[in-house]
């Protein structure tokens, strides 16, 4: 059900430009790999760069904001364009491209790991910022810079661990997908490429049978947990 509650609103408005900056790094990556490997399609359509703006989506934009409002954000952005064809090696470029996008959430997930790790480190309380996110901003009056920090930054690890695991469903015209397509033999990878055009509707199916929930269930809460491990190691709140 949809949540219309004024605090749930301010809390999708304050998030939005968290998610548009982790999504925008993330096509940016597909781009720039591109380009490394000799395809000069996205950069000539304006796509090498990380202006939020041509990124953007509108449906997919849309769909975050919707669905945010019942609790799971979800959104997409619009596709970088690639012609393997003017690649060196294409299957090899193929890879790379495809997993620089789930690769590029995870070195920012690791940088705003190392900032939390630093704040902690000041005594300021971390932990609720990784497991609630910004939640605790609405919680009441009171919290300090540095509260406000850890909740924020908290926030934007958690986002880029989701888009990491996400894209790495093993689904066309998921990362995954393309990146399962690069490795496999022949036959599977014709038959998985062939997927490409029927991957929105299977994800969807995918998610309303809670597929999605189990691969998140072995992917990004151990993942998580493992940090709440690491927290509790470095004696952090």
């Amino acid at each position: 059900m949809m949540n219309l509650d004024p605090q749930r609103l301010l809390q999708v408005v304050l998030t939005l430009p968290l998610f548009l900056f982790s999504l925008t790094v993330h096509e940016f990556a597909h781009a720039w790999t591109a380009r490394r490997f000799g395809d000069p399609t996205a950069e000539e359509e304006g796509r090498l760069t990380l202006d939020p703006r041509v990124h953007i989506d509108p449906l997919g934009l849309l769909m975050f904001l919707l669905a945010s409002l019942t609790g799971v954000g979800y959104g997409w952005a619009r596709p970088v364009p690639v012609r393997l064809g003017n690649c060196r090696n294409p299957l090899s470029a193929m890879y790379w491209i495809a997993l620089a996008g789930p690769l590029s959430n995870l070195f920012q997930a690791l940088a705003g790991l190392v900032i939390l790790i630093l704040i902690g480190l000041l005594g300021v309380p971390v932990r609720e910022g990784l497991e609630q996110g910004v939640a605790p901003l609405f919680a009441g009056p009171g919290l300090g810079f540095g509260e406000i920090m850890a909740c924020v930054v908290g926030y934007y690890v958690t986002i880029n661990l989701i888009l990491m695991v996400f894209n790495l469903i093993p689904i066309p015209p998921l990362d995954g997908g393309r990146v399962v397509v690069s490795q496999a033999p022949y036959a599977l990878a014709r038959t998985l490429a062939q997927l490409e055009v029927a991957g929105p509707g299977l994800l969807l199916l995918l998610m309303v049978t809670g597929a999605v929930s189990w691969w998140f269930r072995w992917t990004y809460w151990p993942i998580l947990d493992g940090l709440k491990l690491l927290f509790s190691a470095l004696g952090l709140q």
